[in-house]
């Protein structure tokens, strides 16, 4: 991101004046993939767009630095040299890699002089239920280890309870602890019950300095949606009219189909405009979708669909 949104003093009757039509809501998200669609050339370039702002991500249990750095080779070179030849793209990376707090000198290792950054999940992630005091310790470390940027959770409890001076200054202060690194706020919108919620949640993180908003942390039931991604989207471009300040967007979990990441970046290039379908503007938290885009790009060059197995994550 071009510039760092250094927040604004939390304004109580902005947040308290935010409500969400839901029918207007649903009105909006269903008439959009009917309404709007790309093909050919034009869907091959939106699908190397959208490669270009993924957060090539692993969260398992089970990574180990092998795994971490197989996946940083494909974050290099995430689609086949043949398809992008065919496409004449010289060269193509991902928007950055996301992983746990232990495995990011490997992928820092990995990625030494590709200029993508590692992104760091932290806070107790996905619940945040940890001590405020280790939280932000957690920031502090994953920082001081080489993360360029760190992927906080939001205390849904807060919102629940509508304790917006709480979520501020939790999430000013894990902004203080991120010093250079960018911040991106994850405010699991599965979990905040209403859409007012979310829009409210939204601007909150905003006012404290958030540099991205995203949807959720993929460990929820309900994960990023074309209606959470329209209500934040909005409260970006409210919050950018009002202030001047630019906060990016990251709808993560249940991203699957290239179909869906078309959907997604229609719905920015139409809200917030094209300079938000852009990697310092934009990601796309998934890694199963890359293999889905691979195979629309080799039919867009070959005319046959391939199998998975021609373009493995690892």
């Amino acid at each position: 991101m071009e510039n760092r949104n250094p927040g604004t003093p939390l304004d109580l009757e902005w947040v308290a004046a935010t409500r969400i039509n839901r029918p207007a809501v649903e009105r909006r998200v269903a008439s959009l993939p009917g309404r709007r669609s790309v093909k050919k050339d034009w869907q091959a370039a939106w699908l190397l767009r959208a490669i270009s702002c993924m957060d090539l991500t692993t969260l398992s249990g089970d990574d180990t630095p092998g795994n971490v750095r197989r996946l940083c080779a494909k974050a290099r070179q995430p689609v086949r040299q043949d398809i992008l030849d065919a496409l004449e793209i010289p060269k193509l990376t991902v928007g950055a890699v996301c992983v746990y707090h232990d495995m990011i000198a490997p992928a820092v290792e990995a990625l030494a002089g590709s200029g993508i950054p590692v992104a760091a999940v932290s806070t107790g992630f996905p619940a945040g239920l940890s001590p405020f005091h280790l939280r932000v310790a957690e920031i502090k470390e994953s920082v001081k280890a080489g993360a360029q940027e760190i992927d906080i959770v939001l205390s849904r409890r807060k919102v629940l309870l509508q304790d917006w001076q709480g979520i501020y200054d939790e999430v000013r202060a894990f902004r203080e602890a991120c010093g250079d690194a960018h911040l991106k706020t994850i405010l699991a919108t599965g979990e905040l019950g209403t859409l007012t919620n979310v829009a409210r949640a939204s601007l909150v993180c905003m006012m404290a300095g958030a540099d991205f908003i995203k949807t959720s942390t993929g460990k929820e039931p309900t994960n990023a949606t074309l209606g959470n991604s329209l209500i934040m989207a909005r409260q970006i471009r409210d919050f950018h009219e009002r202030t001047g300040h630019v906060v990016g967007f990251k709808p993560a979990g249940g991203i699957r189909t290239a179909k869906q990441s078309l959907d997604g970046l229609i719905l920015m290039k139409e809200e917030l405009g094209v300079a938000w379908t852009k990697p310092d503007r934009y990601r796309i938290g998934a890694s199963s979708l890359l293999s889905d885009i691979e195979r629309q790009l080799e039919h867009h060059v070959t005319g046959r669909y391939s199998a998975y197995n021609r373009h493995p994550m690892a």
